[in-house]
């Protein structure tokens, strides 16, 4: 296989269940409503506890709730063959016939990994950075859909885990797997309907996909150890590679899926906050939007995500998809993340795009006020992608993003400073 190619997405320009409730909502609005108006693990054992391996560490002072964010969590292909029961290898890509290559790959660029592994090992310096930061809940985008199904959907890449693997998620202690996103329906709709029954068994909530309009646009609640809810609202939108016919419709099951990014959407977004919000709730977005191999944020994106602070009270948007960090926002109090790169992946070794260092990626912990949503803080660990794994990045890659948030964030009136472990700080 050709180190050149074979990325999938390279496209053109936990809390213990004491600690915290999980509900999920029936209902939602429909999306065609929505922008009409407006080692390895033996297979007998048992799974983890969720945030089995991650200890918890100290409690939020009074007044704050704590969030995990970040980019792409992509458990599938090369990564789900290190753990001892994985789907079939067998690839249907142009570049590439099986899984194992990317695993060669990456071994080849950065030195032996073991196989089987067991789920800890892919999380990595992770696991100590969430023990220690503590967060109250932890949400990602999970790219990649948790089946065997062979329901093998008209496109060149495929992603999947096995359902056995799902304890990688419950050993970092997930609160919530973001599902609007380009790979979800890899393995067809009943992929993602195994998806969502491994998840839900699983104790993982999640947002932006489902059987139905109703139940793709339906918000994940998630219980705060104060009593706050959370409720998160997962979209995607086409510029991030999301297909037409992915999104959910009555009888179909599918992705909660933004026509476009237009004042008409906004308030779509706007009239399913208002149904589902309780007077003390605090609100995310999650939006799975926009291409790779540039920094520059789109006045649509930006004009999209005011308009959801502004006319639907989100508090917090979370944007991902490009495989490379981008700049964020702080907008009326709020933060606006438009592009958190790729937490974890399985593109060690391809070749092409190294100036925009997408072996990096940043673990965000925003601090936000339980009362009124208000960012109280932001504090971001700069990771990279090893042998696999998470890592703690370098002095040298902390500087890098640093530079790079600085340089980017410029225009949006955004300054980082860096501490001398490498930890990135949002200045007031």
């Amino acid at each position: 296989m050709s180190a050149t190619l074979g990325n999938s997405c390279h496209r053109p320009s936990p809390r213990p269940p004491a600690r915290r409730r999980l509900l999920r909502l029936g209902g939602g609005l429909a999306l065609g409503a929505l922008a009409a108006a407006a080692g390895g693990r033996s297979p007998a054992r048992a799974l983890p506890t969720p945030g089995a391996g991650v200890p918890k560490g100290r409690r939020p002072p009074a007044g704050a709730l704590d969030l995990f964010l970040c980019g792409d969590v992509m458990t599938g292909r090369g990564i789900d063959q290190l753990f001892a029961r994985h789907c079939p290898p067998r690839l249907y890509e142009p570049w590439a016939r099986s899984a194992l290559d990317y695993v060669a790959l990456a071994r080849a660029a950065h030195g032996p990994i073991p196989r089987p592994v067991d789920f800890e090992y892919v999380w990595g310096d992770a696991l100590e950075v969430l023990a220690r930061m503590a967060p109250d809940l932890r949400i990602v985008n999970l790219e990649t859909a948790v089946t065997t199904s062979e329901e093998r959907a008209d496109k060149g890449i495929h992603y999947r885990m096995h359902p056995a693997n799902v304890g990688v998620l419950r050993v970092a202690g997930i609160d919530c797997a973001v599902l609007a996103n380009n790979h979800v329906l890899d393995w067809g709709r009943e992929g993602l309907m195994e998806t969502l029954r491994v998840l839900r068994r699983a104790g993982i909530a999640t947002a932006g996909a489902g059987a139905g309009p109703e139940a793709a646009g339906a918000p994940a609640v998630l219980g705060a150890p104060d009593g706050t809810r959370v409720l998160v609202f997962a979209l995607a939108h086409g510029s991030s590679g999301v297909p037409r016919d992915w999104a959910a419709a009555p009888g179909r099951p599918g992705v909660a899926r933004l026509a476009d990014l237009s004042a008409r959407s906004v308030a779509g977004v706007a009239a399913l906050v208002a149904r589902h919000r309780r007077s003390r709730d605090r609100v995310l977005v999650s939006l799975h939007w926009g291409g790779n191999w540039d920094h520059h944020i789109p006045a649509e994106q930006r004009d999209f995500a005011h308009g959801l602070i502004d006319s639907a009270g989100v508090d917090l948007v979370h944007g991902h998809s490009s495989h490379h960090v981008k700049a964020f926002e702080v907008y009326r109090g709020r933060l606006i993340l438009y592009g958190c790169g790729d937490l974890l992946n399985d593109y060690e070794g391809i070749r092409g795009h190294e100036s925009w260092r997408p072996d990096l990626g940043l673990m965000y912990f925003p601090r936000l006020e339980p009362a009124s949503g208000r960012l109280l803080g932001l504090r971001m660990i700069p990771t990279r992608i090893r042998r696999m794994r998470i890592e703690r990045a370098p002095g040298e890659a902390s500087a890098w993003l640093q530079d790079l948030l600085n340089r980017e964030g410029r225009a949006l009136g955004t300054v980082v400073r860096r501490e001398d472990d490498g930890t990135l700080v949002l200045e007031a």
